[in-house]
């Protein structure tokens, strides 16, 4: 995955921690080097997009920018981390040019083929120290197979509020410009909730909240997801329901470079049916092992994380969604966190495959009927 230099010089020497209980030790996180800079994306009107019930649009959007940016980076690591209608991200001064190029390009290209605005910016670490933050990194492995990045300090809070007033802008790309977005699908159909509830999960802290007291209520938090099975995960050990043609077809279609829109979705139906036949009947090719991809697939599902507060994606009872909303309105009350729940009866994955033939691929998780933007719309109605 690595070469030397470039963004994983520093991520790649941060050790990987396994268990998602110990998040929040200070000791796990370092801070990232005043040079670097700092990536942000979103939806412009993404609750609106959700009202239209283009949620699969909204998620492939905020994958886009990660796909883009390990592409365009020769898929050297760096810290990145997927937040429904959006991403965020950090790269290395060697890196700059490359990703602001393929961040560019994401964004007209969700213009031009999503029908969506995207906002991209990029952000000096030095800016966000200026303003008394930090951006510090961890990296969370869920699987032996690879890690993912966690963020703290409050400094992607205020980039991506920074982001919101128009500062820092990344200008975008000619119309028709289009990013290499290899490896970018979403194949699986939704995923339904086995145990009663998708829940998408976000708590932030509070203004002026103090550090001990918002640490116990995520460590709270996660121990009591911990006790449920499989620690809440959506995505059955069967992996997700696999059909043909897709329900995302005409996404990957656009994802696609070269020929006419109709001549991609051609290509991908095609593919597409290859692959369904050698997942349904468990056919081994070349070096590629369904049964292993699809354990994978589950192993490598990203459906809890931390960027200046945690996120999660739950297949819960009700029980536990009463029990988690006691706690969070016991830390609102107290002053201490702010959070925001969205109720949703499935889950959906995006999934990032360079080479399936590798144990790296990485598969986003958000709630099937809003998600993490919809939790982010009621986070918002809370006091601040």
């Amino acid at each position: 995955m690595s070469t030397k230099g470039g963004s994983d010089g520093f991520y790649g020497s941060i050790p990987v921690f396994r268990g998602f209980a110990s998040l929040m030790d200070p000791a796990l996180y370092s801070p990232l080097p005043d040079d670097w800079r700092i990536g942000v994306a979103d939806i412009v009107e993404s609750t609106k997009a959700i009202a239209e019930a283009r949620y699969k649009a909204v998620n492939m959007a905020g994958a886009a920018v990660i796909a883009a940016i390990t592409n365009a980076l020769g898929g050297r690591e760096f810290p990145f981390v997927f937040g429904g209608d959006g991403a965020s991200f950090a790269v290395s001064p060697e890196d700059f040019e490359a990703a602001r190029e393929a961040l560019a390009a994401t964004a007209t290209w969700v213009k031009d083929d999503l029908n969506l605005a995207m906002r991209v910016a990029l952000v000096p670490v030095a800016a966000v120290r200026a303003q008394g933050l930090d951006v510090r990194v961890a990296r969370f492995g869920p699987s032996p197979n690879l890690s993912y990045a966690m963020f703290s300090g409050g400094g992607l809070g205020w980039a991506e509020a920074a982001m919101k007033r128009g500062e820092f802008k990344v200008e975008v790309a000619p119309s028709g410009t289009q990013p290499d977005l290899t490896g970018l699908s979403c194949r699986f159909e939704e995923i339904p909730s086995a145990r009663g509830i998708i829940l998408s999960v976000l708590v932030v802290p509070a203004r002026n909240a103090d550090d001990g007291a918002f640490r116990k209520v995520i460590e709270d938090v996660i121990a009591l997801v911990e006790r449920s099975p499989d620690a809440g995960r959506p995505v059955p050990p069967g992996g997700p329901p696999l059909r043909w043609p897709p329900a995302g077809v005409d996404y990957e279609a656009r994802a696609q470079r070269g020929g006419s829109l109709l001549k991609r979705r051609a290509g991908v139906l095609a593919h597409t049916l290859f692959v369904y036949l050698i997942m349904r009947y468990g056919i081994k090719v070349g070096g590629f092992v369904p049964k292993t991809y699809v354990r994978q697939v589950v192993e490598n599902s990203d459906f809890r994380k931390y960027d200046d507060g945690l996120r999660m994606i739950l297949d819960c009872t009700g029980e536990l969604e009463s029990a988690l909303t006691r706690r969070l309105l016991q830390a609102a009350s107290a002053g201490v966190a702010r959070y925001g729940l969205h109720r949703q009866d499935a889950a959906m994955m995006t999934c990032f495959t360079p080479s399936a033939l590798r144990s790296d691929h990485v598969h986003f998780i958000d709630g099937a009927r809003g998600g993490y933007a919809s939790a982010a719309t009621a986070l918002k109605a809370t006091p601040a």
